[in-house]
Formats: C-alpha cells, sequence, structure tokens
C-alpha cells in the first residue's frame, strides 16, 4: 500500500485534506437549485463508499511497503472489533455532516464551516493530544502553539457567530436555527477520527489498537456513514430543519447533473481522508488539527466565491477578515507545534 513517511510531504498532503474538506460542500450548492439538501446528502454517502472501494483496490493494494498487504489480505485479516470501531467513526461523522449540510442549508457555507467544522476542530484536536499522552506518554506537538493557536481558533468561531447574527438582524431573519444546528454538527463530528484511528494498525504508524490499514479503515468508516444514512436521513426528511417533508420518491426523479454534484461532492471528502490517514503516521494530532482546518477554507469559498454576506451591515466584512485572519494564524500555529 502507498504510505507517506516525509514529514514535509505529510504536510502537504494534511493541507490537501483541508482543502477536500472545506470543499466538498461547494456541490451542494453546485446541485439543482430545488434539490433539498436530504436528497443530496444520499448521493454523498454514494460517493463516500465507491471511492473508498476505488482507493482500496488501487492504492491500497500496490506498493512494498514493510508488513504491507493487499486489500483483499487486509479483510482475512482485520478483526470485528477494529471494524466496529471504523464503522461507528463513520455513523458518529455521519450525524455531525447531515447536521452540518442542514447547518449550510440554512445558514450558508461561510457561517456553518466556521462554526460547526471549528468546533469540531477544537474538540477533536484536544481529545487526539489527550490520547496521545496517555497511550504514550508524551507528545509530539508543542502544548503553547498547539493550544495558542486552538485559543485563536475559538475567538474565530465567535466572529463568525456575531457577523452572522449581524447579517440575520439586518435582515430581519432568525439566526438561532444556523447557528444551533452548526455547533450540533461540530460536537459530533469532534470524535470521529480518535474513534475510527481505535481500529487502525499501530504498525503503519498510526495511534490505535487495532488491525486495519488506512485504506480498509476507510472502507469500513465509509460502510458505517452509508448505512447509517438509511436510518438519519429519513428522519431529516420527515421532520426537516427548513421547508415541507421530502419522499424518497423525489431522489429518484432529480437531474443527472444534480446526482453527480453529490457523488462528487462524496468523492472530494474521502479524497481528503485518505491522504490524511496515508499521512496520519507522522503524528495523529497534526494530522487532525490540519484536515480539519477546513473553516479556513470554506469562509474563502462562502464570502468570496458565493457572496453569502453580500449586504450585511457595514463592519461586517472587518470582523469576516479578522476572523478568516485569525483561523489562518491557528493554522500556522498548529503546523508550527509538531516541528
Amino acid at each position: 500500500m502507498v504510505l507517506v513517511h516525509n514529514y514535509a510531504l505529510a504536510v502537504f498532503f494534511f493541507v490537501i485534506a483541508m482543502t477536500c474538506w472545506g470543499s466538498w460542500a461547494n456541490t451542494q450548492k453546485l446541485a439543482a437549485k430545488n434539490w433539498r439538501f436530504e436528497l443530496f446528502y444520499w448521493d454523498v454517502v454514494i460517493g463516500l463508499l465507491v471511492f473508498s472501494l476505488i482507493a482500496a483496490f488501487t492504492l491500497g493494494s500496490m506498493g512494498h511497503e514493510p508488513g504491507g498487504r493487499t486489500f483483499m489480505e487486509d479483510l482475512a485479516h482485520a478483526d470485528g472489533k477494529s471494524i466496529a470501531y471504523s464503522m461507528l467513526g463513520g455513523i458518529i461523522w455521519n450525524l455531525g455532516n447531515l447536521l452540518l449540510v442542514a447547518a449550510i442549508a440554512v445558514a450558508g457555507l461561510a457561517v456553518g464551516f466556521p462554526i460547526g467544522g471549528g468546533i469540531a476542530w477544537l474538540g477533536g484536536t484536544i481529545l487526539g493530544f489527550t490520547i496521545e499522552i496517555a497511550t504514550k506518554g508524551s507528545s509530539n506537538s508543542n502544548p503553547y502553539l498547539l493550544f495558542g493557536g486552538m485559543a485563536l481558533a475559538v475567538f474565530a468561531i465567535y466572529l463568525s457567530m456575531r457577523s452572522y447574527k449581524r447579517l440575520t438582524a439586518y435582515q430581519k431573519k432568525p439566526s438561532f436555527k444556523g447557528i444551533l444546528l452548526s455547533v450540533l454538527a461540530g460536537l459530533f463530528i469532534a470524535p470521529f477520527y480518535t474513534v475510527t484511528m481505535y481500529g487502525m494498525d499501530p504498525a503503519f504508524g498510526l495511534t490505535g489498537a487495532g488491525t486495519l490499514t488506512p485504506y480498509s479503515g476507510a472502507v469500513f468508516f465509509a460502510l458505517g456513514a452509508f448505512l447509517s444514512t438509511f436510518i438519519i436521513n429519513p428522519f431529516f426528511m420527515a421532520r426537516p430543519v427548513e421547508g415541507a417533508p421530502v419522499k424518497m420518491s423525489a431522489y429518484f426523479k432529480g437531474s443527472i447533473k444534480s446526482h453527480f454534484w453529490g457523488i462528487l461532492g462524496g468523492s472530494i471528502w474521502m479524497l481528503g481522508m485518505l491522504v490524511s490517514f496515508m499521512s496520519s503516521g507522522e503524528g495523529s494530532t497534526i494530522a487532525y488539527a490540519l484536515s480539519n482546518a477546513a473553516p479556513v477554507v470554506a469562509i474563502l469559498w462562502g464570502v468570496l466565491v458565493w457572496k453569502e454576506f453580500k449586504g450585511a451591515p457595514k463592519g461586517t466584512n472587518s470582523i469576516l477578515t479578522i476572523m478568516f485572519v485569525l483561523f489562518l494564524i491557528a493554522l500556522v500555529l498548529i503546523t508550527m507545534s509538531n516541528t
């Protein structure tokens, strides 16, 4: 299988992961205008699963990694506990991600991601750091730089909430729903990376105690997300956060374009996860911290491309600029914390 053992190259791939995780939700906006997020999401999980399988049978089954094995050999080597952890990670992430997609539908990329993604980023990084200390007795990360960056990210999240409240007050729209969905999304997404890692084989430089390689772990993660969608998404369809209930039959009436964008969105997200897993042997805490700095990317998409704060009251753009700069400085500090 193909893995990364160079720190500089690993950081590059973590940035790729960050870009994928901060960009995939653009496909939600590129789908047909009347294509509900609940219907869009079915295609997202299809894209996740299909892309993970393609990667497993290609990159996950080639190369000469010491002690490596092909994907099919890895399936034979996997134990039930490791599979359960990876699938549980997928289930936890899936609930949080559905809430995030709902938040984006209500409040936009420039709000849903900085709040939801930011909380997930903070919670997951702190959890990863704590577990690394507990299992190894120490961490490769400098706590002053790491948590200094986290503190700046917290303030950036606050500024995101403040800017959104200014916009909704100006438009005379309620802001509570968008913020609540974003916060809940972040709380659910935060532990997914750590939980999934528990099923990973430490022989490949990962922090788990299981038997899975990054590629088989990604497949079982995607399978957990895919199967849990059949339980979680019908609830969102029957009790939508916005608009009337939507029936499953509407999914089959969607255009090829709408289905394409959903599958592409899931594939982009899974690409981010795979390159993060491939490189996480160089530091699991830094892997999560950088990979989940997706809000930095999403802010640019939401503000500059989709103009989500167009018409906001005077001074809002300054708040958004400060928010972006703080996220950027936080990202630099976190990167430096492991050097």
